[in-house]
C-alpha cells in the first residue's frame, strides 16, 4: 500500500517573522487559525489516515482544524517537536542578527549546537526516523517550519546550509511519497489560495 507524508507547518502567531519562539507554547492568532481551518479543507479530500502533532500549542491548534473536518484523532510527538534552539529561543531575530553564536550556527547548521539546545541534524535525525517508521496510508504531520524543511533536505539529499531554498509558509503543506528507504517529493509548500499573495 502506498505510504504518504504530508508535512504541514503550523499556522501564523503573533511571533512570526519576528521572534525565535521554539518551544514556547504560543497559540495560533486569528491569521493562524484562518490558515489551519484553511489546510483541513485542502487535505481532507487526500484521504488522511493519521494526525500526528508536535507538542507545541500551535501544532496542536492547526491539527485540531483538520481533526474536526476528517473525524480522526489528534496524536502528539516529540519527534516532530521544534528544534531546541536553546538560549536563542524568545529573542528576536533583529537581536539575533548581532549574535555572533547564531552567524556560526546559521553557517553550520548540520554540526553547530545551539548553546543549551541541538543540532540541526540532530532534530531532523529525529523528524526523519518518524517519517521513515510512518505506517501505510496517509499521515498528516503538523510540525514547524525548520523540522519540515530539514526532512525535505534530507531526501533531497542537500545540506542542512540549504534549508532556506526550501518554501514553508504557516499553514502550508508538503507532500513526500515514501519509497522504500527514500522518498519523493511530490510537492512543496503549498497553500490555500487566498494565502498564496500574504
Amino acid at each position: 500500500m502506498d505510504r504518504y507524508i504530508l508535512l504541514a507547518r503550523h499556522g501564523h502567531h503573533d511571533e512570526v517573522g519576528r521572534v525565535l519562539s521554539g518551544r514556547s507554547d504560543i497559540a495560533l492568532d486569528a491569521r493562524g487559525r484562518a490558515e489551519a481551518a484553511a489546510l483541513a479543507r485542502q487535505v481532507a479530500p487526500r484521504g488522511v489516515t493519521r494526525i500526528v502533532a508536535s507538542p507545541r500549542a500551535r501544532t496542536i491548534g492547526t491539527a485540531a482544524a483538520v481533526a474536526a473536518v476528517t473525524g480522526l484523532p489528534v496524536e502528539r510527538a516529540a519527534a516532530l517537536d521544534e528544534v531546541d534552539f536553546g538560549r536563542f529561543t524568545g529573542r528576536s531575530f533583529a537581536a539575533l542578527d548581532s549574535d555572533a553564536d547564531w552567524a556560526r550556527w546559521n553557517a553550520r547548521r548540520a554540526e553547530a549546537r545551539c548553546p543549551g539546545g541541538e543540532t540541526m541534524g540532530e532534530a531532523v535525525a529525529r523528524a526523519v526516523a518518524f517519517v521513515a517508521g510512518a505506517g501505510a496510508g496517509v499521515t498528516l504531520c503538523v510540525s514547524h517550519c525548520d523540522i519540515i524543511r530539514g526532512v525535505v533536505a534530507h531526501y533531497l539529499g542537500l545540506s542542512m546550509e540549504r534549508i532556506f531554498q526550501l518554501g514553508c509558509d504557516p499553514g502550508s503543506v508538503t507532500t513526500l511519497a515514501l519509497e522504500g528507504e527514500g522518498a519523493r517529493l511530490v510537492a512543496l509548500n503549498e497553500r490555500a489560495p487566498q494565502f498564496n499573495s500574504a
